[in-house]
């Protein structure tokens, strides 16, 4: 319910620091940990300016506003949407309230860059689809896996048929959560905020399981919750079948001992094997396409990314940014809109209504 300084209005109105106004300008809600990555991307892109942040709790408002050199607040995201002076609005915050912000930006008038997941149900993704094209706005989704080099590098080769048929696909999600991740934030692990494992942990490799195989047209599997106090699952295995005929396997987990282990992709095609590994599908781990070699002298890893005062995993959230802006410029930019993310929630709600729901 608070601006964060007096003459707030007319520091929005005109460019600071001698920042030209072709700049994207972008705002952020919700200061988590993703939301700092977003507003440390944005501090270090060129073309972007970043005009306000916001969150409901004011300690990290301040923290980062005194990090960024002063950066205009709020505590109260409507007050933000009617004052603000921005291209984009960020939806950075708990999955649950991703369909009400987005859409009260939209109906604002701006364009809108959510995080995964765009949202709990195909029925709010329907929502807030229907609102930004009732705007005449943009709606997208950040699906920064999709510019890690192994995965582009894998897209290439499926796109060109290099790979032939694929016949299987193999998804492993083997990370590490411990009981305070979810404690300290306590609409992570509940089924009406969260929603699941799978829209927080595997939403990414299941876009780009869709990506490359198409849509999924059956599940079998089982899940539980074995390791956490906690209404979502930690734990699950799934069997799918993809529209192109492809087989897959699916299988999460956040009770892994210590420290995240794994996150890969591996597929069996009639003319290749991929896999692709590393902790976050940040690493070829092995190649075999026929008459499409790697040079063995190059590594297709994607390394972590620093963005000047925030240092953080192989995210890529600043090609993400960049795509943004190249889209906003000259319509080029291979964003994600919500007509095409919304597949991933189709896909997760088809695995949850398929198997075997909660045991603990």
């Amino acid at each position: 319910m608070r601006l964060c300084n007096p003459g707030l209005l007319a520091t929005l109105a005109a460019p600071k620091n001698g920042l030209t106004l072709n700049k994207v300008k972008f705002a952020v809600v919700g200061l988590g940990s993703i939301g700092k990555r977003h507003i440390a991307v944005l501090d270090a892109e060129p073309q972007a300016q970043l005009v306000a942040i916001c969150d409901s709790d004011e300690a990290k408002c301040l923290e980062l506003s005194a990090l960024y050199g002063g950066l205009p607040w709020y505590t109260d995201y409507h007050q933000m949407l009617e004052e603000v002076k921005a291209d984009v609005i960020n939806v950075v915050t708990p999955h649950a309230l991703h369909r009400d912000m987005s859409i009260s930006a939209v109906k604002k008038g701006f364009n809108v860059l959510v995080e995964k997941p765009m949202a709990l149900s195909i029925a709010d993704c329907n929502a807030m689809n229907q609102a930004a094209r009732d705007a005449g706005v943009k709606l997208w989704v950040v699906k920064q896996n999709r510019h890690n080099v192994p995965v582009r590098l894998a897209k290439e080769a499926i796109s060109a048929g290099r790979l032939g048929k694929i016949f299987m696909i193999k998804c492993d999600i083997l990370w590490n959560r411990y009981q305070g991740y979810y404690d300290d934030s306590p609409w992570r692990g509940s089924l009406a905020q969260e929603g699941g494992a799978l829209f927080t942990q595997a939403s990414h490799f299941i876009d780009l399981l869709i990506w490359w195989c198409g849509d999924i047209t059956s599940v079998k599997g089982h899940m539980e919750t074995q390791n956490h106090n906690i209404e979502t699952e930690d734990s699950g295995c799934a069997i799918l079948k993809f529209s192109s005929g492809t087989i897959g396997s699916l299988v999460w987990t956040t009770c892994v001992y210590n420290k995240n282990y794994e996150g890969s992709i591996t597929i069996i095609g009639e003319r290749g094997t991929i896999k692709i590994g590393g902790k976050y599908l940040n690493r070829i781990e092995y190649w075999d396409v026929e008459g499409f070699p790697l040079d063995e002298k190059i590594e297709y890893t994607d390394l972590p990314n620093a963005y000047g005062k925030y240092q953080g995993t192989s995210s890529n959230h600043d090609k993400v940014i960049a795509a943004l802006v190249n889209e906003m410029r000259n319509g080029q930019g291979n964003m994600v809109e919500g007509f095409e993310g919304i597949k991933t929630i189709d896909a997760i709600e088809k695995i949850y209504s398929e198997i075997d729901r909660i045991k603990i």
